[in-house]
C-alpha cells in the first residue's frame, strides 16, 4: 500500500501521555490560515510504502507507550491511513491518536471503516481567532473524540495545557519542533536566536519561496 510521509519521530511526549511515536502524513487539503506546518501541505513527497514505514517503527515499540498521527492531513489518505492503523494493532498495544482538521461529521465514512483502530481523535480544523486553552489542541474549536475504553482511560482527564515542545535535529541541520505552540512562540524563538547571530528559516518560508520560484519558472 502506497503512503506519503512528512516524518517519523521517537520519542514525542507534548502530542499526547507518554513517549510516543510521531507519524506525520504527507499532503494536506485543508491548509488552514496559520499552519505551522505547511511543510506538510505539498500532495507530493514523502512516498513509500505502509510496510516500510512500519518496519521502521519496530524498533522503537518496546519503549512506546502510544502513536501520535498528525501531519498534513492523515484523512486525505484513507486507504493507507487504515493500513497504517491495522499494522500499528497487530505490532502494538499503545493507544493511537489521530489529528484531522476535517469536522468530525465529514470523517464517518471512514471512522465506521476505523471502529476500533483509533483510540482517540482530534477533530476540526485549526482557526487563529479562536482561543487557546485547551490541552493538545492548537485552537478550542477543535474536538477530542474518546472512540474507546482505552482512548477514554488516557485522554478523557487530561492535565492542564503545558507549554513544552520536542526538538528534532535533522542531518542538515534543520530542526523541527512537535508540540503545540501559543500564539507568538515561534516569532518570539526566532527573534531570540536572531539577535545570538543564528539564521532562522522557518518551513512556512521555504515552501513560500518554493512556491514563488515556481511561479516565476
Amino acid at each position: 500500500m502506497n503512503i506519503r510521509i512528512s516524518r517519523l519521530h521517537f520519542p514525542v511526549t507534548t502530542l499526547g501521555p507518554g513517549r510516543r511515536i510521531g507519524v506525520w502524513f504527507q499532503g494536506c487539503s485543508i491548509r488552514c490560515s496559520g499552519c505551522i506546518s505547511v511543510d506538510t501541505w505539498a500532495p507530493a513527497g514523502g512516498e513509500t510504502q505502509v510496510d516500510a514505514v512500519l518496519a521502521q517503527l519496530r524498533a522503537w515499540l518496546p519503549d512506546a507507550d502510544g502513536f501520535t498521527i498528525s501531519g498534513g492531513e492523515p484523512f486525505d489518505q484513507p486507504e493507507a491511513l487504515l493500513a497504517l492503523l491495522r499494522g500499528l494493532r497487530r505490532l502494538s498495544a499503545g493507544d493511537i491518536l489521530v489529528y484531522s482538521g476535517h469536522a468530525h461529521e465529514r470523517l464517518a465514512d471512514v471512522l465506521a471503516t476505523a471502529d476500533g483502530l483509533i483510540d482517540a481523535l482530534i477533530s476540526g480544523p485549526f482557526d487563529m481567532a479562536a482561543p487557546q486553552t485547551l490541552m493538545l489542541r492548537g485552537s478550542d474549536n477543535q474536538r477530542l473524540h474518546c472512540l474507546t475504553p482505552l482512548g477514554r482511560q488516557r485522554f478523557s482527564a487530561l492535565p492542564r495545557r503545558a507549554k513544552a515542545f520536542d526538538v528534532m535535529f535533522d542531518d542538515d541541520g534543520s530542526v523541527w519542533f512537535a508540540g503545540i505552540p501559543s500564539r507568538g512562540d515561534f516569532q518570539r524563538l526566532r527573534e531570540l536566536l536572531a539577535d545570538q547571530g543564528h539564521h532562522v528559516q522557518t518551513s512556512a518560508a521555504r515552501a513560500r519561496d518554493r512556491r514563488d520560484r515556481n511561479q516565476q519558472s
